[in-house]
């Protein structure tokens, strides 16, 4: 049953998901219109399996859809092609490329979870695989495992949440314009 409900969410966010990329239009918090909010974003990748090492993260079958979600008080929820997201890593003065992500990995291994935290760079797909080039800043240099997934954070900066350069970064992908009622 449990499995059932995640079905129909999931379902329901890609229904969600162009609808507010859709509306997601960065111009209008340059202009500083009424009605735009901005909404930090963090990545879900997922994929069937993971081998680390020699500083490359492969992601083994990865999932066509990166997952994007937010906190409080927007609650956004959505997806979007992950060959998109790749695309898009090098676009604008802000981007992944010029202020790499950090990202924790997450392996389940048997019973025991193993989790490495990194900064990504230089991501590819190659045929079904999402390879990053990676420094680890926390955890084992080498990993392999199935059942794993890699959760991104905006900001890029450990342990600086409110950042100057994570404040300012990729706007096309935080900025949600609210219905005006």
């Amino acid at each position: 049953m449990k499995r059932r409900l995640l079905l129909k969410s999931l379902g329901a966010s890609a229904v969600a998901a162009p609808w507010l990329l859709r509306n997601a239009d960065a111009a209008q918090t340059e202009t500083g219109q009424q009605g735009s909010e901005m909404a930090e974003l963090l990545f879900v990748q997922t994929a069937h399996a993971v081998e680390l090492k020699d500083g490359l993260l492969r992601l083994s079958s990865i999932n066509p859809a990166t997952i994007f979600f937010s906190d409080r008080p927007q609650r956004i929820v959505g997806h979007e092609p992950t060959e998109d997201f790749v695309a898009q890593w090098a676009v604008g003065e802000d981007s992944f490329a010029a202020d790499p992500p950090n990202a924790a990995l997450s392996i389940l291994t048997g019973t025991e979870p193993q989790e490495i935290v990194l900064e990504l760079m230089n991501p590819r797909i190659e045929g079904s695989d999402l390879v990053y080039d990676v420094k680890i800043l926390q955890g084992n240099e080498k990993a392999t495992g199935e059942t794993v997934s890699l959760f991104i954070d905006p900001v890029g900066r450990p342990m600086s949440p409110t950042s100057v350069a994570g404040v300012h970064r990729r706007t096309r992908r935080r900025v949600v314009r609210r219905a005006v009622r």
